[in-house]
């Protein structure tokens, strides 16, 4: 399955909020799907479900113009909207009926999510009663139980204790393993990482880079060694401007030209007390501020 995003255009009124949005998103893989505040990531999201139409530009699935009659979604927002007063099996039902499966489809669906999450003892009680890491897990219950295509998922780790973050993102790797689309959208870089394969960092509604996360790291200048040494004050006098120190105790090494770098890793591993040397890579982190710091 391949979904993809071309060339879209949207505009609010006088303000234009997407311009020219192109990226795709492949099956048994996930998308992140990054941006600062404002970026426009909810509102491609939202022409993505069809929940509004673009203005300009396509939605296709596997080269032809999506049929949101055949292809199931599966959403988790990042504000959270099922019913506060409500028991919970009662709206999780409801809602898989809404998303197509007839009544004992959708009983069967949730009880086997409801294990899976380990919720089946708060079935019958009302969403409002449930701490906030639980009521997590009954909102993405409520994405997964239609087993839809399409997974969108917004902030899905907010608010999760270590052992919930744990068991969600085993289901995450499932879903994805299953062969499904999967969009994630987090400013928690780590689990971008962790799961993604490829982004798209969206700037004043612009993509501003997007590719495959492994390959945008490697196109970066491989001119920088990152070194720990218990004589660090000895190779910042040997090397002086080049080297610096950085917060976590390492050196920062940069070379005049990524051609040097065997022989000076060579050098020092000749004349200090190693305890580490490679070539600096930068965190999705650093390439997220470099590509969103100033605002489009």
């Amino acid at each position: 399955m391949q979904l993809t995003l071309n060339q879209i255009d949207k505009s609010f009124g006088a303000k234009k909020v997407l311009r020219g949005i192109s990226l795709s998103a492949e099956g048994g893989k996930a998308f992140g799907l990054l941006g600062r505040n404002g970026a426009g990531k909810t509102t491609t999201i939202r022409i993505l479900m069809n929940v509004f139409s673009a203005d300009k530009g396509e939605v296709l699935f596997d080269g032809k113009p999506i049929d949101y009659t055949k292809i199931k979604f599966g959403y988790l927002p990042e504000e959270r909207g099922l019913y506060a007063k409500r028991k919970i099996f009662e709206q999780l039902v409801f809602f898989a009926e809404l998303n197509g499966l007839s009544h004992g489809d959708a009983v069967a669906s949730v009880n086997r999510w409801l294990v899976r999450f380990g919720m089946t003892e708060y079935a019958n009680k009302r969403l409002d009663t449930l701490s906030k890491g639980n009521q997590q897990k009954i909102q993405m219950i409520t994405a997964l139980a239609h087993n839809p295509q399409i997974i969108v998922l917004d902030e899905p780790f907010s608010g999760l204790d270590p052992v919930n973050a744990m068991l969600l993102k085993a289901v995450v790797k499932e879903e994805i393993a299953k062969g499904k689309i999967l969009f994630l959208s987090s400013h928690q870089m780590s689990y971008i990482e962790e799961f993604c394969d490829s982004i798209a960092i969206l700037n004043g509604g612009q993509v501003v880079l997007t590719g495959d996360i492994y390959d945008i790291k490697r196109n970066y200048p491989r001119n920088r060694l990152v070194i720990r040494s218990t004589e660090r004050d000895a190779i910042l006098a040997k090397y002086q401007n080049a080297c610096k120190l950085c917060e976590d105790g390492s050196l920062l090494l940069t070379l005049a030209s990524p051609d040097e770098k065997q022989n000076v890793m060579k050098e020092l591993s000749e004349s200090f007390d190693l305890d580490e040397v490679k070539v600096f890579e930068p965190t999705l982190n650093d390439i997220f501020v470099e590509y969103t710091e100033n605002a489009i």
